[in-house]
């Protein structure tokens, strides 16, 4: 399938990304925490290169799941040129140079380093892009974004041009990783305006999973309305803490009852 332009899915992917709820947090914090630990390595290329460092980040686990011994381009070893498409790089390559090299050759193989546009949609377009486009046909949304979230059930080229509508990626998708980064307040958008608020349902502050149910549900339920307002990312998981605190804040101009610092 053709590339779209990224006028045709701006919304799309800003939609997505604003209601993306990851399925899977323990998995997702299980590549988010070594991402974070290698944040220099990744800055280093960025500077280079002109590519943000979690873009980077996210395209090293899903090409080399965290691998600093492999080409970034598609996981091969760093021993010799890449064998498997695109196969032959970097050019001269004789398995002496360092990681950080390779990847600079790879993002500039892609195009990704003439690309300006990196606000989230612009993100998640050339991430999709560095993958391939051929998920849309299938009618499904790309698990290489979108695995371990809500927008990504099953269907899988389980080889080059071998589809499965049954088969499941176990990989976690970039934007999956990079919803809770931003969640954590490592990385923001800046592009991301706010919306107009609503009346968000009553809940109290709590750095504390509540023991009520119908406590619990109404704090899950606060965190998913603020996470339908345009560069606001919480993590629903029922703790209205500090995060769920600031976010509201952002929101409505206050935090929530009971936070100390109201």
């Amino acid at each position: 399938m053709s590339a779209p332009k990224l006028a045709e899915v701006r919304q799309e992917y800003q939609s997505l990304f604003n209601s993306c709820i990851i399925t899977k947090p323990a998995a997702v914090q299980e590549v988010v925490d070594p991402i974070l630990a290698n944040q220099k390595r990744y800055e280093k290329v960025a500077k280079s290169s002109g590519v943000p460092w979690f873009v980077i980040a996210v395209i090293h686990n899903m090409e080399c799941s965290l691998n600093f011994n492999e080409h970034l381009h598609n996981g091969d070893s760093l021993k010799k040129k890449t064998v498997n498409v695109p196969a032959g790089r970097p050019p001269g390559w004789d398995g002496t140079g360092t990681w950080e090299e390779s990847a600079l050759d790879a993002l500039s193989f892609d195009n990704l380093t003439a690309w300006v546009d990196w606000s989230i949609a612009g993100c998640l377009y050339k991430l999709e892009g560095y993958n391939g486009w051929g998920y849309r046909g299938h009618g499904i949304h790309s698990p290489y974004l979108w695995s371990f979230s809500n927008h990504y059930t099953s269907g899988k080229y389980v080889s080059d041009g071998v589809w499965s509508s049954s088969a499941v990626s176990g990989q976690c998708g970039c934007a999956a990783v990079l919803r809770r980064l931003v969640e954590m307040g490592k990385i923001s958008f800046s592009d991301q305006p706010l919306a107009k608020p609503d009346m968000p349902p009553p809940v109290r502050y709590s750095k504390t999973k509540p023991t009520d149910p119908e406590q619990f549900a109404a704090a899950e339920a606060l965190q998913t309305w603020l996470s339908g307002f345009s560069g606001v990312f919480v993590a629903v998981d029922g703790v209205a803490g500090q995060r769920t605190s600031d976010a509201f804040k952002l929101v409505t101009g206050h935090y929530l009852d009971g936070d100390p610092r109201a």
